[in-house]
């Protein structure tokens, strides 16, 4: 294997890369719908019921049609996986490693054909798209070498007369339940990892975009995983989501999404059924309500760009999205100024040409999200956007920023998971760093500043598990910025990091007396 190095971006102000990746979009265009089959123990599946994904910039246009799995499919997937785990965990770690590193080559030969798909499945523009699909390959190449770390024996002290060794093995056969909203990175990066350790899995995509999911099946199978070493089964999450979690034979969950569903699946993971022979390790990636702190010596034409490409890169449809913008009070107006004055240059339109704004994800996140921005207007001032955008009936909505929001307000403390931004006056830096820590949830924050004081506060004492100083609060880099947050943002497990693979595995000590 190659020395690990993040996937470099396109340039899309040039014409040759614009070019080739409108071709890819008109390619898989001319190929709707797509069908994304069960995939259990190598074998793709049909069931009876069926889910469908639509382009959210054109609902009418249908994506793929994906079997939805049921109870008996969530039971076969998991004794397919422990099949194949026999073998797979015993496969040698180099061996492992290649085939994992294997699934990222493949996407990288395909990157603009991956990320066409994101863009009419998804809904994400040129950038965004190449950005999740260069990250899914990251992932597979990071775990990869992380797993050669993983095999060798874990340091511990001599003691006389004896021979002792201490070493990882893999848990099992778990389930990996992963979001929307990165649709291939995500679910990549939470199944390889896993698998790269040793394990085996049921990976169920989220129902908005199953075909992307299966377009990872495709790249997994070309890569020569082992039938059963990744078991694939789109359906309901109350369907076959509580039965993967609830099966006394799952070993491990690993899921990102909403807090709510992950408070409910932490639940239910502890509970011990009948025949369950372990407690289930379970690890949950959430919400977020990031702050962006700008101070009086910051550069404030850096600091509005930042606020803007963090707020509204794929319409806030991020956990790390800047959704509160926290100022203090002398640059107060200047800042709300000149955010206001950017956000009214972006355009807004369909991602397949390469809008800065798309649409949101489904009919359901577009009427929650105008719903809270109804809400809203009760509680602070609108100064820009608020509504729906009438394209081509995609679900589009105005970027949206309201002014002088109060901390402890629903605008401040709830995830809104859209194009909403909240500006925030603070009367000095401490009362911004008591405002920035003041949610119930601990992802990504940033300040821009130029006070080495401040800084050095902002490190210590600003609660989150990613902090960007003088950039934007989105966009951490495998193996450079390691990601999870705290509190109730999660179990802060850290993708993309060096303990990642360890979370998967667990620790033998063997002693022999000499």
């Amino acid at each position: 294997m190659k020395p690990y190095a993040c996937e470099p971006y396109s340039d899309f102000s040039l014409e040759e890369p614009r070019s080739a990746y409108a071709a890819a979009v008109d390619e898989v265009a001319a190929a709707l719908p797509g069908s994304a089959p069960m995939v259990i123990a190598g074998e793709p599946r049909e069931a009876n019921a069926t889910i469908q994904s639509v382009n959210p910039a054109r609902p009418e246009v249908l994506v793929a049609t994906a079997s939805s799995a049921d109870g008996t499919d969530a039971a076969a997937a998991v004794d397919a996986a422990w099949e194949a785990f026999s073998e797979w965990s015993r496969t040698p770690a180099a061996e492992r490693a290649e085939i994992v590193h294997r699934i990222g080559d493949v996407m990288a030969e395909r990157l603009f054909e991956f990320a066409a798909w994101m863009t009419l499945e998804a809904g994400k523009n040129y950038a965004e798209s190449e950005a999740d699909t260069a990250e899914a390959i990251d992932f597979c190449r990071y775990y990869a070498h992380l797993a050669l770390e993983m095999a060798e024996p874990v340091p511990v002290h001599d003691y006389p007369g004896e021979t002792n060794v201490s070493f990882l093995r893999p848990l099992g056969a778990g389930v990996v339940i992963p979001p929307w909203n990165f649709p291939l990175a995500i679910l990549t990066g939470m199944t390889v990892g896993p698998v790269a350790a040793g394990n085996t899995v049921v990976l169920k995509p989220a129902s908005n975009t199953p075909m992307i999911g299966s377009m990872f099946m495709d790249a997994v199978q070309s890569a020569g995983v082992p039938p059963g070493v990744i078991n694939f089964l789109p359906g309901g999450g109350g369907t076959i989501g509580d039965a993967l979690v609830d099966n006394p034979r799952t070993r491990f969950i690993n899921f990102t999404g909403s807090k709510e569903v992950g408070l409910r699946i932490a639940e239910r993971a502890a509970a011990v059924h009948p025949e369950q022979r372990w407690m289930k390790r379970a690890y949950m990636e959430m919400g977020g309500k990031d702050g962006l702190i700008v101070d009086e010596t910051a550069d404030l034409d850096a600091a509005a760009a930042d606020a803007v490409r963090s707020a509204y890169g794929f319409q806030g449809q991020k956990c790390s999205a800047c959704s509160r913008l926290i100022v203090v009070e002398a640059v107060y107006d200047d800042v709300l100024d000149r955010v206001l004055d950017l956000t009214g240059k972006l355009s807004i339109g369909d991602p397949a040409a390469n809008h800065a704004v798309g649409p949101v994800i489904s009919a359901a996140q577009h009427s929650s999200i105008l719903e809270e921005i109804e809400s809203g207007k009760g509680e602070a001032s609108l100064v820009a956007g608020g509504g729906a955008v009438d394209i081509d009936g995609g679900y589009y909505i105005e970027p949206t920023i309201f002014a002088d929001v109060s901390p402890n307000s629903r605008l401040a403390q709830h995830e809104i998971f859209g194009p909403v931004l909240s500006v925030i006056k603070a009367a000095d830096f401490d009362d911004a760093l008591a405002i920035a820590n003041g949610t119930e949830f601990g992802l990504t924050g940033g300040l821009y500043s130029t006070s080495e004081e401040n800084i050095s506060r902002a490190e210590s004492d600003f609660y989150v598990g990613n902090l960007y100083i003088n950039r934007k609060i989105t966009g951490a880099l495998v193996g450079i910025q390691p990601f999870g947050g705290f509190n109730m943002s999660g179990s802060n497990a850290k993708a993309g990091g060096p303990d990642y693979l360890r979370l998967f595995m667990e620790m033998k000590s063997v002693t022999r007396r000499l």
